[in-house]
């Protein structure tokens, strides 16, 4: 007997329309892809022929296979620079990949890429660690009677400090988000707390002028304050580790004009830096220098910077470039000065000779491309790009120009852009991004290597006051006097999450790990995380 075919399937009928055929997928152009890297522009591998298609995944896994410098494979981000004909002011200047060539280039609504091109792909190596961006506030911890002013996270990140206009540091633990110690002593608001990088001391400057060492494993205070400056302090800076491992010094700015630095065993002014005619706003402690000895950079109401010694005090450079006070001043060096030898590993250091090596090989890879950068940004609504001291694996050509225009260093970069006065700057923890937000109610992302804009990141609708990036350099959060903080992604320079909860104006955020932490003008502060 034969055997029965099963009868044909019956067709889906929608009231009576039969459905319609599945679409065939478009077939997908083939292009030309060029890798460079991002660092110095040099072709990773020759120019491949791919299907336009390839996803993002796709082109990391080619990228990596070409790329045989690396044995382990790394994670790449890729964009693509806008011509300059195609750009439009205050877009971005630039396309980065997030889905496929296809989908972000070719129907990029500026029409400036055919199938045709050759795609030059900028491709910068990522962290190899993730920060899972912060969703909800898991809590929010009172204390305080007065507005929050500063708060920072300890170089591990098991720590909390914060300063307010109560006269009273807190430490707070981040294992339990729990309040620890209160450290009493200060006579008026304390206005900025530093952690010293291996978290031996904590510094806190205040409204009354006096700089007050503690310690954060008892909450007490390691002798009584240091006295000298006869007007309030405006920030502090510690000496990095890689120089002085044991007992780094203390560098504290002033309202007064001045610049002390501490002996934190001695207890006594070393020497005061005198030569600003007006405040001194920032003070950073770098790592660098003409002898690799460390350098303090001031930045002053007198519209000046000015570049020291740290070893003796004595003058390097004074840059008068802008025609406002300065306000804000960024190292790309100063997240691995602040975390110190503490990497995302997690290691503990046993001596301070091994977390001298380590930090200080932390710092060399972060230098060894271009160089300890800095940028400064003024109420005269632009920022400057700074290279003072050429990477001291560079040539030599740097510093002969800069000898030959008599000292007189040009500025890298001049960046413009924001509509009022600049409040902060930020460098990104790898170096490769800056970001400033002003009372534009907009940040901006620049190139960190070349001052180039990069993107106006908007949804504030106040003033935007400090900004604060992740360890991985992928997520930045910025506080604002509208009461919200605002975490933003760099691949879409998109707002990613909104983090409102906070009922006044948020004065300092820190970021750290998978933990942000907020504080403001309703005196709560309130970690949030993912």
């Amino acid at each position: 007997m034969a055997t029965l075919l099963p009868p044909p399937k019956r067709q889906k009928v929608y009231h009576g329309v039969p459905a319609p055929e599945p679409e065939a997928p478009k077939p997908s152009p083939h292009i030309v892809v060029q890798f460079v890297s991002e660092e110095d522009g040099q072709p990773l591998a020759p120019a491949v022929n791919l299907p336009a298609n390839v996803s993002r995944e796709g082109l990391e896994a080619i990228v990596n296979k070409l790329n045989t410098k690396d044995e382990d494979p790394v994670p790449f981000a890729f964009h693509i620079a806008l011509p300059a004909e195609a750009t439009t002011p205050g877009a971005p200047t630039r396309i980065a990949i997030s889905k496929s060539i296809e989908e972000d280039a070719l129907s990029h609504p500026s029409h400036a890429f055919t199938p045709e091109d050759v795609f030059v792909i900028h491709c910068a190596p990522q962290a190899v660690f993730k920060v899972r961006p912060a969703t909800r506030c898991s809590s929010t911890l009172s204390g305080h009677t007065s507005p929050i002013l500063c708060a920072s996270f300890s170089p591990t990140g098991n720590l909390l400090a914060t300063g307010s206009g109560d006269c009273n540091a807190r430490l707070w633990d981040l294992f339990t988000e729990t309040p620890s110690h209160v450290l009493s002593g200060h006579k008026g608001w304390v206005l900025c707390v530093e952690w010293e990088a291996m978290e031996r001391k904590l510094a806190t400057g205040g409204h009354d002028g006096h700089v007050r060492l503690w310690d954060p494993k008892t909450g007490k205070p390691i002798g009584d304050a240091l006295k000298g400056h006869t007007k309030w302090v405006t920030s502090l800076s510690w000496e990095p580790i890689h120089l002085n491992p044991s007992a780094p010094r203390l560098a504290s700015s002033s309202k007064d004009g001045t610049v002390r630095v501490w002996s934190t065993l001695t207890r006594r002014c070393e020497y005061t830096l005198g030569g600003h005619t007006a405040s001194v706003n920032v003070v950073r402690w770098g790592g660098g220098g003409l002898n690799g000895k460390g350098v303090l950079y001031t930045a002053s109401s007198d519209r000046t910077v000015r570049i020291w010694d740290a070893e003796r005090g004595r003058p390097l450079h004074t840059l008068k470039d802008h025609a406002h006070w300065v306000t804000t001043l960024t190292l790309n060096t100063d997240f691995v000065l602040r975390t110190g030898p503490f990497d995302h590993l997690g290691k503990k250091t046993t001596s301070d000779s091994e977390a001298q090596s380590l930090a200080l090989k932390r710092y060399n890879t972060l230098v060894a491309t271009a160089g300890e950068l800095l940028i400064t940004g003024s109420d005269d609504h632009t920022l400057f790009l700074w290279s003072l001291f050429p990477s001291r694996t560079g040539s030599a050509d740097a510093s002969a120009a800069a000898a030959e225009r008599g000292g007189k260093l040009k500025p890298l970069a001049r960046l413009t852009g924001h509509q009022r006065q600049v409040s902060h700057v930020a460098f990104s923890p790898d170096g490769r991004w800056a970001a400033s937000a002003a009372w534009d109610n907009s940040v901006r992302v620049w190139d960190g290597r070349t001052g180039k804009f990069v993107a106006t990141l908007r949804g504030h609708v106040a003033a935007v006051y400090r900004l604060a990036w992740s360890a991985d350099s992928r997520l930045l959060v910025s506080a604002s006097k509208d009461s919200t903080l605002k975490i933003w992604d760099l691949k879409s320079y998109k707002l990613k999450t909104d983090l409102p909860g906070h009922t006044d104006e948020v004065y300092c955020v820190d970021f750290v790990a998978d933990k942000l932490v907020s504080g403001g003008r309703d005196r709560t502060v309130k970690i949030w995380k993912n």
